[in-house]
């Protein structure tokens, strides 16, 4: 299984983010350490990207691990350390 890329996380959150104007929200560039709430995301959004990992991805992630995470480099890491995903 291939390793899950910022590229893919950075889709998804802007897909998933509350915004009125989420096709303008700017997620260029390395966003690894920035923190969900510098990018603009709240707890919603990170619902919606918990759902949307387990839906579309198979991946299953507790809320919990998922705002701990912080920034979408932390939930990279965390993905990408999951068993099935460590065993490629």
């Amino acid at each position: 299984m291939r390793e899950f890329a910022l590229d893919d996380l950075a889709r998804i959150l802007r897909e998933c983010a509350d915004h009125d104007d989420w096709e303008t929200l700017d997620l260029a560039g390395d966003i690894s350490d920035e923190t969900f709430e510098a990018l603009g995301f709240d707890s919603l959004t990170l619902y919606n990207t918990l759902i949307r990992l387990e839906l579309d991805h198979g991946i299953e992630l507790t809320y919990d691990t998922l705002w701990q995470a912080r920034t979408p480099g932390g939930l990279l890491r965390e993905i990408n350390a999951l068993p099935a995903r460590a065993a490629r």
